[in-house]
């Protein structure tokens, strides 16, 4: 056998990997995007199948460590081969977790579907739109290994804690003038909270990217801006308490 043969043969391997990224990638879009679809519809059937669908990335993830695993043990690859095995290991770990966020969020959404609607739901679904966009820009750097796109993934994510910080007080604002609006503020925040760790999860990715293109971390350590953790919201005034 040549050497030639060895190298296609083993950038056909590689390349099998970052098809099974791909599928999955787009997978945890989908799941994302029709869960926030259905909070915002209160759909609690489309919620359903969201929840259904997500066997789909845990087989996918078998799948990619199977393959890893065997390419591991075959080829032995070093430096940016090995490299690139591990970073599709990890991506797939994380992509699969981001289809739990997502089912986590259509779970909370057949809730929401049985309480009162509630205004910050398209808050939430912003947040939601933003981690679509954070996610297929990061499968973009990872398919393209473009160390420069998956920094700005890394920075875009700032907007999202932001976001949730803000959303955070909106909707305690919202459960302390009603009381009527407890149950769906708590499920909400729920969801909140769930999208902001899927785009914790997207810079991830993005790191590993980073990694994976100059065989070192990024200098710059991001930092959280989420404050909700720290968050207080004055009660309401007794002119302020809605009626």
């Amino acid at each position: 056998m040549s050497t030639d043969h060895i190298v296609k043969s083993f950038d056909e391997d590689l390349r099998k990997l970052d098809n099974i990224i791909a599928e999955m990638g787009g997978l945890a879009e989908i799941q994302l995007a029709d869960a926030i679809d259905a909070m915002l519809k209160r759909d609690a059937e489309k919620a359903e199948r969201v929840i259904e669908h997500d066997n789909r990335l845990d087989e996918l993830e078998t799948q990619l460590n199977e393959r890893a695993t065997e390419l591991l043990a075959l080829r032995q690859p070093m430096a940016e081969d090995l490299r690139a095995v591990i970073c599709a290991l990890k991506t797939s770990a994380v992509l699969e977790r981001i289809g739990d966020y997502a089912k986590n969020i259509a779970k909370r959404t057949i809730a929401l579907s049985q309480t009162a609607p509630i205004g910050p739901a398209r808050t939430v679904a912003r947040m939601g739109q933003l981690v679509q966009g954070m996610i297929k820009n990061v499968l973009d750097a990872y398919v393209s290994r473009d160390a420069e796109k998956a920094e700005d993934v890394r920075h875009r994510d700032e907007e999202v804690d932001a976001l949730h910080t803000s959303l955070f007080r909106e909707v305690l604002t919202y459960m302390m003038e009603d009381p009527r609006f407890i149950t769906s503020g708590t499920h909400l925040l729920f969801v909140a909270k769930n999208i902001e760790r899927i785009g914790d999860h997207t810079t991830s990715i993005a790191r590993n990217v980073y990694v994976l293109v100059n065989g070192v971390a990024p200098e710059e350590q991001r930092t959280k801006s989420d404050a909700s953790s720290y968050t207080v919201v004055e009660s309401p005034t007794k002119e302020g308490t809605a009626g």
